[in-house]
């Protein structure tokens, strides 16, 4: 085990359960503030904004501020600023989150000749919409994608994640997005550089193999697979991606990590 100068944590499974925090996760938490270790929240959520993840936080009984927290939308708005000026024409599919994002960042929402489709979880997702994402991209808009989650874990159990979005329009389309979420690194990199850390410095924490570790090794940060959420210890048998530590939870690994830091 390696001293780690920052943390990248996920939230569903590994913070909270639906509306219930993790008690583990609140107490390693309160472990990182007192120790003044830097962190964000990285959340392949793009239907909320970043003081709307912290006041939901904040309700959960752990201290968080806007700007400890990095979304899918932040990712996608950092990387067509990279690639499109500001006033560029981009087609929205998804939720007040990625909407403000890219209305920050000077881009004009509009389904009119469109130079970029996004699309991210839209919960009122329509034909209509698909027809007009599928068309401005045989038309030669690029194609974004928030993230290419097949599910969303919820209180209720599984829903359709924001991939089922993705999947229909690039069967329409033709073409295949870029992705900017969780497993692909494009966030991880982001993050790290609003963090200031290297990536042999930070340790990446989730729930699930198939994103957050996978998202560690695209990425080249070490990772720390917890059990309190959508993975468990039978599946790492079956997965070719092996996350560079495991533990029951948080507070558990803390227990064996913090002697490090002493």
């Amino acid at each position: 085990m390696k001293r780690y100068k920052g943390f990248l944590l996920d939230l569903d499974g590994t913070i909270y359960r639906g509306n219930e925090p993790i008690p583990e996760a609140v107490v390693f938490m309160e472990q990182l503030r007192k120790r003044n270790i830097p962190y964000l929240f990285l959340t392949n959520n793009s239907s909320t904004s970043p003081e709307n993840v912290a006041r939901r936080l904040e309700g959960m009984g752990i201290p968080t501020k806007g700007e400890e927290v990095y979304t899918t939308s932040m990712a996608a708005a950092t990387y067509l600023r990279d690639q499109l000026p500001q006033g560029a024409h981009i087609y929205v599919i998804g939720e007040q989150g990625l909407v403000h994002e890219l209305e920050e960042v000077g881009y004009h929402l509009t389904a009119e000749q469109p130079d970029a489709v996004v699309v991210g979880i839209d919960r009122s997702f329509t034909y209509e919409k698909l027809a007009i994402a599928a068309k401005a991209i045989r038309q030669g808009a690029r194609f974004l994608a928030t993230n290419n989650d097949a599910a969303l874990p919820t209180e209720h159990g599984l829903t359709p994640g924001n991939g089922s979005l993705v999947a229909a329009v690039a069967v329409a389309s033709g073409a295949e997005p870029v992705v900017v979420g969780k497993p692909e690194p494009l966030i991880v990199d982001y993050a790290l550089r609003k963090l200031g850390l290297d990536k042999s410095d930070t340790l990446l924490i989730g729930d699930n193999l198939h994103t957050d570790i996978l998202a560690g090794r695209n990425s080249g940060v070490d990772s720390l697979l917890v059990y309190t959420g959508y993975s468990k210890e039978a599946d790492i048998e079956r997965f070719r991606i092996q996350p560079t530590y495991e533990a029951d939870s948080l507070t558990q690994w803390w227990e064996a990590y913090s002697p490090f830091l002493d």
